[in-house]
């Protein structure tokens, strides 16, 4: 079980970015993928982007490639999401969330939430045009 606490939320309009941080508790977040997925209202949960325990892999949503850096830092025990080039589409709140699996390096899949199995508070990204 990770604790994770998410922060960096907020208004931005159109094209501007956004740089989310999620802090992790206990000795053991290093050897954990992690993930960042979004809800927006009236929507299921989705995926946006996954980094390995490692960080040597990262995987993104169709939508986000080329915007969106997902990175982590296991000194800190901390992720990132970048978000550059923001849409209103990317209107949602974000969670950060841990693997079930430690040491997964590879996912042969794309993540689904079934794969996670600690999950931060949120934090909302709105974007105005």
């Amino acid at each position: 079980q990770v604790d994770l606490v998410e922060s960096g939320g907020g208004l931005v309009q159109a094209g501007g970015s956004l740089r989310l941080s999620c802090a992790a508790s206990g000795r053991t977040f290093s050897s954990y993928p992690m993930g960042w997925f979004r809800q927006a209202p009236g929507k299921e949960r989705e995926f946006v982007a996954a980094i390995s325990w490692s960080g040597e892999n990262t995987y993104y949503e169709d939508s986000v490639k080329g915007r969106f850096t997902i990175s982590r830092d296991n000194a800190k025990n901390t992720v990132y999401l970048q978000m550059n080039s923001l849409k209103p589409e990317d209107t949602a709140v974000y969670y950060c969330a841990a693997d079930k699996i430690r040491w997964r390096q590879y996912y042969i899949h794309s993540p689904i939430t079934g794969d996670f199995g600690s999950w931060g508070q949120g934090t909302q990204v709105t974007v105005s045009s």
